[in-house]
């Protein structure tokens, strides 16, 4: 890549070079790091009516070509139209917005945008004041003059602009534009498609998991979906492809993770971390809220974290989880602000029928990425000490009210990089170890941590091959701490080793018992199958191994 850039420097000439430098220094949204492309979340804010848009586009060779409006009168969608792709070119959408209350008479509602060649009003009737208007890029939009047209929830509210043939918006009362932008890109990764939100949002529904009145509670890991920007490229499928087709990575991914939610009708989703495969999302948005829609559609609660992937491309944890937090149906929370990571946080399974009591607590907690250290541990981070000491200090401060809990309470806990524990091959296990463990080389302690505070297990994901339960015990030899790994899901990461067909881990609960049972269910082969099932939890302790 380096040395065709230098290449077409060369071939443009020293004049068009130092244009160039001059024109990145004087207006540098010109050309982005891909790391930074969309630091900036587009912003929609309550009670504002969109009263035109429109796209702009530069080049980066024409000192006099800019992708900027009045600031003052346009608000720039922070999204390069071209994903940062575009050597010579990049391209912005930006909306024109009021309060509905400073209307002027001849202000122009905008109650529809459509996106294609031919005005689409042709052949048929509509009034003067509703016509379509013509933008660049096969924008059309259709404004009104009346002004009772902003409290319709068919007035356009806000606009965003998301990516691929397969984008989707679960965002109250947001929809895709049909067609993409008419622009000069190539593949469908670089689809720029718009998404619009009609009227005012009604507010995000008020999620409290709760143990279902036969006193059971199904909870479905979902295990690195490393899902793109578009419908991505398989690596390592088994088989190559279904039917004789072309084996698209998330396409096949969110398929077959939506015929398990339909299967099972899992009460809680945990996301254990990579669901955004970085490298190949230039858009993480759009790549969260592919895998969102498949919740936010069934109604199911979901909570997530972070693996080492996600934030390698566009977005940076912050920013992904203010906007997972946004979503209808997430209990995802960034957590302490005081403590390492993103995502730090616990979810409380209220009792049955309309106890107040919690009768099990889900602690999630970032594992990070890489070492910081590479020196001296090589490979990956570890928990820090003050993420141990949050989880130990609400552990201990939870206890009292969990004892108003009339059954036994259970606590869990959920990762992404697993613990150096998981390294001991001579652990009991039941399921398949079939590559190396990649735990961090510094062993922080938070696998004693969660046996001092009665955690009766802890799940992983990131070796997406490893899919075994491990017991360790503590020191008298009696079970102490079930460590599990869910299996890879996605088919846009690796999955290599003795062909290996992706799986997704299931936790049914039995409050009734204090039991837990697992197993996994696989995306081909024995797909209506329970895969290495085993009790690892009764009477609210670790259980043998069976």
């Amino acid at each position: 890549m380096t040395r065709r850039i230098v290449r077409t420097i060369c071939q443009l000439g020293a004049l068009t070079v130092f244009t160039i430098v001059v024109v990145y220094f004087l207006d540098t949204q010109f050309r982005v790091l891909p790391s930074a492309i969309h630091n900036v979340m587009p912003a929609h804010h309550p009670g504002l009516v969109i009263t035109d848009v429109t796209v702009t586009s530069c080049s980066h060779v024409n000192l006099f070509s800019s992708c900027k409006l009045d600031a003052d009168v346009w608000h720039r969608v922070e999204k390069d139209l071209y994903l940062g792709s575009g050597w010579v070119s990049s391209a912005y959408v930006h909306i024109k917005r009021k309060k509905e209350e400073e209307l002027l008479a001849d202000d122009k509602v905008i109650v529809d945008i459509s996106v294609g060649r031919l005005d689409p009003s042709t052949g048929q009737k509509g009034e003067e004041d509703e016509r379509w208007e013509s933008r660049p890029a096969g924008l059309w939009l259709k404004r009104s003059s009346k002004r009772h047209a902003s409290d319709s929830q068919d007035a356009i509210t806000a606009v965003d602009v998301l990516f691929g043939a397969d984008a989707v918006d679960p965002r109250d009362r947001w929809s895709i534009v049909g067609t993409p932008l008419l622009l000069d890109t190539s593949g469908e990764v670089q689809e720029a498609r718009l998404s619009v939100r009609r009227g005012k949002p009604s507010g995000l529904p008020k999620i409290t998991p709760r143990i279902n009145g036969n006193g059971k509670f199904k909870i479905m890991q979902v295990a690195d979906l490393h899902l793109s920007t578009g419908t991505g490229h398989c690596r390592d499928a088994e088989p190559a492809a279904l039917s004789g087709g072309k084996c698209e990575a998330d396409t096949r991914t969110l398929e077959f993770v939506g015929r398990l939610l339909d299967d099972e009708k899992p009460d809680l989703i945990i996301l254990s971390g990579d669901q955004v495969n970085g490298e190949t999302a230039p858009d993480a948005q759009s790549a969260i809220f592919k895998y969102a829609e498949l919740f936010v559609n069934r109604k199911i609660p979901y909570a997530s974290i972070f693996g080492n992937h996600d934030d390698e491309g566009s977005l940076p944890r912050a920013q992904q989880m203010d906007l997972i937090e946004s979503l209808p149906y997430s209990l995802s929370r960034a957590g302490p602000e005081d403590i390492d990571g993103v995502g730090n946080y616990y979810v409380e399974v209220l009792a049955q029928g309309s106890s107040k009591h919690s009768a099990l607590t889900i602690y999630l907690l970032d594992t990070h990425a890489y070492s910081p250290d590479e020196h001296s541990f090589k490979g990956y981070d570890w928990l820090k000490k003050n993420q141990i000491d949050w989880f130990k200090k609400t552990a201990q401060g939870l206890k009292k009210a969990h004892e108003g809990y009339t059954h036994i309470h259970m606590d869990l806990s959920f990762i992404h990089i697993p613990l150096p524990e998981y390294t001991d091959d001579s652990l009991p296990r039941k399921g398949e170890w079939r590559e190396g463990v990649t735990a961090p080389g510094f062993n922080s302690g938070f696998r004693d941590a969660l046996v001092e505070e009665g955690v009766v297990m802890v799940s992983c994901g990131h070796d997406h091959a490893n899919e075994y339960c491990a017991l360790s015990r503590n020191e008298a030899e009696h079970p102490a701490l079930w460590m599990c790994y869910a299996g890879g899901a996605g088919f846009g990461g690796y999955g290599g080793y003795g062909g290996y067909h992706r799986r997704i881990r299931f936790f049914d609960i039995d409050m009734n018992e204090a039991r837990i049972n697992t197993y996994k269910r696989v995306e081909y082969g024995a797909t209506d199958q329970r895969i290495d099932e085993q009790i690892i939890v009764e009477g609210g302790r670790a259980a043998g191994l069976q």
